[in-house]
């Protein structure tokens, strides 16, 4: 039985935050299990600064349907977590059964990796106190407010954390969360 890896996601998720990490799941041979509000088909999104812009320009992207309700997920049957980024955390912060499942992740110290707004999700976990991350830097207050330090890096790992800025760092941290996991599940067989 191949390890399950969580991958909550929203309408609004943004599509390279989202998408890649999929598949580098699957590249590894792992289950990506693809979490939502509910069990249906969301709307991922595409941002980008433009050339002169000060703010993100947001834009259709993708579709992609989940597997499984917040309120189905035992975090026991997964051996790590992804929290994307996008607009979508701004709503999913509010999901009871979300924050549950994030703060059983850090409890249990299982691998976690964050992109950009995804930390509103564990801000809001309450997970992140006396930690260091990165995040996209329009996000640094929500560290901060929350009792961490941003760290405005494209890959920062804090015990079972690592976290990035936003897709541009997939490169970076995704690689050292990959060998998080591969390290949790040759200990965790």
């Amino acid at each position: 039985m191949k390890p399950k890896i969580l991958i909550p996601i929203g309408d609004a998720s943004e599509a390279l935050d989202t998408v890649y990490p999929i598949w580098r799941v699957i590249e590894e041979g792992y289950d990506a299990v693809v979490a939502a509000p509910e069990r249906r088909v969301y709307h991922l999104v595409m941002h980008e600064i433009p050339p002169g812009w000060d703010l993100t320009r947001e834009g259709p992207s993708y579709h992609w349907k989940s597997d499984i309700a917040f309120r189905d997920v035992d975090p026991d049957e997964y051996a790590g977590l992804f929290i994307s980024g996008g607009r979508a955390p701004e709503y999913l912060r509010y999901d009871l059964d979300l924050l549950r499942i994030t703060r059983h992740f850090f409890e249990a110290r299982k691998p976690v990796a964050i992109v950009c707004h995804g930390v509103e999700i564990a801000a809001a976990a309450d997970v992140i106190r006396g930690r260091r991350m990165a995040t996209v830097p329009k996000c640094k207050l929500d560290v901060e407010f929350s009792g961490g330090a941003f760290v405005n890096d494209r890959c920062v790992r804090d015990g079972n954390m690592v976290s990035g800025r936003t897709w541009h760092d997939n490169p970076y941290y995704i690689g050292e969360w990959m060998r998080m996991l591969k390290e949790y599940i040759a200990a965790h067989p």
